[in-house]
């Protein structure tokens, strides 16, 4: 067996396995956390970042709006986060009173964003030059929602204002229950190398639980990250999109030291497993989820560069479904020749 934490806790709630799955915009929906959920291996699932100020503009919409949306989950998702993001302490705290009372397990605030748009509007990495108004924010929030209140967030703005310690221990004095870093900077976006001896520095600052992400692509990826920082858990998120075994991958590992492959009919049977979900949630953007799965999932799949372009021609989802059918019996005849 294979040394890894078997789970953390986060005051009252368990994660076990001591896995996440990061939030990814556009990626982290419902359906994308099902699918993930229904292969076993992740401890604690998260919601799309939101706009806080999104968030309480849908409380006081008559209908249901796109922000909203992005709050749905299924009972099986637990436990499950929802993360915000925002500069304005109120709007902020009146999000994660929102959250909590859709019943929500979690409130995560994210600190780590490095968009531009999100930062123009000093949210997510943005905040990593201001910690007042972070410290605001946590204090706000804090004392707005009776749930656990977590946060994610990178090192620092740049190389040379690296705020990882710092906002760790603002973070636990303000009463936050659990952080996730990233180790890399805003500046880096997603380009370079994660710095995981920041982890461990964070872990050794604080005493509540600290989840490592960034760079874990296989199994012996995160057990070298658990040996390397002491972390209490890893998150997971790019790694995910590509590859939705990889938690399930994990905890074979961990368990046996060798874990599944997927062969070519599981990728498959993954595909229009998560299609035929998507076209039955009704999603509003259903084609466009298609056509980003696509992209994402299908580098390494033999011929891979035909199913993505007669993928991104398609108009309909059942159009989707039968070019995937297709693509599919015909890679497999070919390997069973």
């Amino acid at each position: 067996m294979k040394s890894f934490p078997e789970g953390f806790g986060i005051r009252h709630i368990t994660v076990r396995p001591a896995t996440v799955l990061a939030p990814m915009a556009g990626v982290t929906d419902t359906v994308f956390r099902r699918l993930i959920h229904d292969q076993g291996g992740c401890g604690l699932l998260m919601t799309e970042f939101t706009s806080s100020h999104g968030v309480v503009a849908t409380s006081r919409a008559k209908k249901p709006t796109r922000t909203f949306n992005y709050l749905v989950f299924d009972e099986c998702e637990r436990p499950i986060a929802a993360q915000l993001f925002g500069a304005d302490p109120q709007v902020m705290a009146d999000a994660a009173k929102f959250c909590e009372d859709q019943g929500f397990d979690i409130v995560d605030i994210n600190f780590g964003c490095p968009v531009k748009k999100v930062v123009r509007c000093n949210g997510g990495s943005g905040l990593l030059r201001d910690m007042p108004l972070v410290r605001q924010l946590l204090t706000a929030v804090r004392a707005a929602i009776k749930i656990p209140l977590t946060i994610k967030f990178r090192s620092g703005w740049n190389d040379h204002e690296l705020v990882h310690v710092e906002l760790a221990k603002l973070a636990e004095d303000c009463g936050v229950e659990a952080l996730a870093l990233h180790p890399r900077t805003r500046e880096q976006g997603y380009s370079g190398l994660a710095d995981w001896t920041r982890i461990a520095e964070t872990k050794q600052a604080v005493k509540i639980p600290v989840i490592g992400n960034g760079d874990i692509v296989t199994p012996e990826d995160a057990e070298r990250m658990v040996a390397e920082t002491g972390c209490d858990g890893v998150m997971i998120g790019r790694a995910a999109a590509s590859n939705p075994w990889i938690f399930r991958q994990m905890a074979e590992y961990f368990e046996t030291g060798e874990y599944f492959h997927p062969a070519e009919a599981d990728r498959y049977h993954m595909m229009r497993s998560y299609y035929q979900m998507l076209a039955g949630h009704g999603e509003p953007n259903t084609i466009g989820k298609m056509k980003q799965f696509a992209t994402l999932f299908t580098h390494g799949v033999r011929h891979g560069s035909h199913l993505r372009t007669a993928i991104h021609r398609a108009k309909q989802p059942d159009q989707i479904l039968k070019i995937v059918d297709k693509f599919f019996e015909e890679q497999l005849e070919t390997v069973g020749a």
